[in-house]
């Protein structure tokens, strides 16, 4: 007897179709400047149309230039337009599918909407999605053809920035100011590679090819060419360990500032792009990353329009406008069929669809907790390999240099106490330029941190650390009634454990507190607030 219901299926599945899903790759959206937004608006879409036209085998109707909806069918390569005017807002949008050139039932379908609002600059969105019954899809996202076109004759802006085709170049400082005012730009939509030169005088990165790393990920990301005078000013503000140099490679992601954790923003080496092999695995790699996080950043229904919800948008009216017209019942009957067609595909769609996000859930909760496990190894494994140095009278902190400035401080626990101590982003804000001038003090209470008192909550000692003297006039204490809840790494902590100097001043110029806890699960203290004295309730 069986032991599951597929091996009871087994057989029968073998003899019927493969099930056919539709996975979303990625998303465009933005908006044309110009003075007159029907003109911007009506030359995007000629340029859509002329990029359907080539690829549709055949000859659109003439409704599609005169920017009516249409339905066109050609073997596989079938197109559908709609042309919505309702009230004040004017949409247009357009589903063309064009089967893949060399995997057998891979189909791609590319959808675009353009639209017009009250004294609004024109909207653009697309969205590409591929059909195929592969159980692994295994594709390089590059963004549709048209985008250039519209890029380089209508342009088209994401947040604030205007999109390029080319790799955008840095070449002094203030090109470099320019960068890092993008990267820190809050409303920054896209990430942004950004490619440095060795100090070799070469006009582009010996082995990564950044003009086709930027037209392949035009409208989902920038890419930034960086040369060896731009990367200091880069090095200057951020510190090693978020900058990028010397030939390497670096994701920023949106959200990108000074307090920033460097290894969200991922760096790609200067030897892991040597060969050809190292850097096309780091090209597939951004633009992977480009595709998935346009995905992640852009919401359906309000960033990017689905052309489904337009379609039955456009038939509802329809169907309102033949009853208010009293048609016959024949032409009512035809519409509401129309419409429960249009429905049925749709609640299809979503279904794949949906399908299709559990189970990338799946592998990004595989993969997290993975990832959280080798964590926890290599934590234990680090915190092994200390104490058998402290066991033969070796002390690792022993010449570890002080930061002379606020500036350096973050940097310096990146480098110096990664693994044991972390520094949350309120935590940055904090000791970015505090009133509290005594920068050598405070590196040394979060050294003593990250060492003794870590090895001792390590140890179960927690207890055993309250109102010790950790340098003279300054105390490791309980928070008692100061203790408070924060947010950090998707899990909530509470800030039980300070440090404090003498004297119960909150002058700021001489107050010192740093309030912290320990997290077993990382086994890293986490510092949720410094340099000042936090208000609370209890103050």
């Amino acid at each position: 007897m069986t032991n599951s219901m597929t091996d009871a299926l087994s057989p029968l599945a073998s003899r019927m179709p493969r099930i056919v899903r539709e996975h979303e790759v990625l998303r465009v959206a933005g908006w044309m400047p110009g003075d007159d937004p029907a003109g911007v608006a009506n030359a995007a879409i000629g340029e859509v149309l002329r990029w359907a036209q080539r690829r549709c085998g055949g000859q659109l109707p003439p409704e599609a230039w005169e920017r009516k909806s249409f339905d066109y069918l050609s073997g596989g390569r079938n197109s559908n337009c709609v042309h919505l005017q309702s009230g004040t807002s004017d949409l247009w949008a357009i589903r063309a599918d064009d089967p893949d050139k060399t995997v057998a039932e891979r189909v791609w379908t590319t959808e675009v909407v353009v639209g017009l609002l009250p004294d609004q600059p024109a909207k653009f969105s697309a969205r590409l999605l591929v059909s195929t019954p592969e159980a692994d899809l295994q594709i390089d996202p590059h963004t549709p053809g048209f985008i250039q076109q519209v890029v380089e004759n209508c342009r088209l802006i994401s947040g604030r920035k205007l999109l390029s085709v080319a790799p955008a170049v840095h070449e002094t400082e203030a090109d470099a100011e320019d960068l890092i005012d993008h990267l820190i730009d809050p409303s920054r939509q896209l990430p942004i590679f950004v490619v440095t030169l060795a100090e070799d005088g070469q006009a582009d990165h010996p082995t990564l090819d950044t003009a086709a790393l930027s037209r392949a990920t035009l409208g989902v990301g920038h890419v930034a060419l960086l040369h060896p005078a731009a990367t200091w000013r880069l090095t200057e503000r951020f510190g090693k360990f978020k900058s990028v140099f010397g030939g390497a490679a670096r994701v920023y992601l949106p959200g990108f500032s000074d307090d920033a954790d460097p290894y969200i923003h991922r760096l790609v080496l200067a030897n892991q792009l040597d060969t050809a092999e190292g850097a096309e695995r780091a090209t597939s790699w951004m633009r992977q990353l480009a595709a998935q996080e346009s995905i992640l950043r852009t919401k359906l229904g309000r960033d990017v329009l689905p052309f489904a919800a337009i379609r039955n948008a456009n038939l509802q009216l329809r169907q309102q406008n033949l009853r208010n017209e009293d048609a016959s019942a024949s032409d009512q009957l035809a519409a509401a069929n129309d419409r429960i067609d249009a429905l049925e595909k749709q609640v299809a769609s979503l279904a794949s669809e949906q399908d299709y996000y559990i189970a990338e859930y799946e592998k990004e909760r595989a993969r997290a907790e993975l990832s959280e496990s080798q964590a926890q190894k290599s934590a234990y494994r680090i915190q092994h390999l200390t104490d058998q140095l402290k066991a033969k009278g070796d002390d690792p902190d022993q010449d570890i240099a002080i930061p002379a400035s606020w500036q350096e401080l973050p940097a310096w626990c990146d480098e110096r106490l990664a693994g044991r101590l972390v520094l949350t982003p309120n935590a940055h804000r904090g000791a970015r330029n505090p009133v509290f001038t005594d920068v050598e003090t405070a590196a040394r209470c979060l050294l003593w941190l990250a060492s003794e008192c870590r090895d001792q909550r390590i140890n179960g000692g927690g207890g055993s650390i309250n109102n010790v003297t950790i340098m003279d006039g300054i105390q490791n204490a309980s928070c008692g009634a100061d203790t408070y809840e924060f947010d950090w790494n998707g899990r909530r902590f509470s800030a039980d454990w300070h440090i404090k100097n003498g004297g119960n001043t909150r002058d700021p110029i001489r107050c010192l507190r740093i309030y912290y806890c320990f997290d077993p699960q990382t086994q890293q203290i986490v510092v949720s607030d410094m340099p000042a004295h936090r208000r609370t309730g209890a103050t």
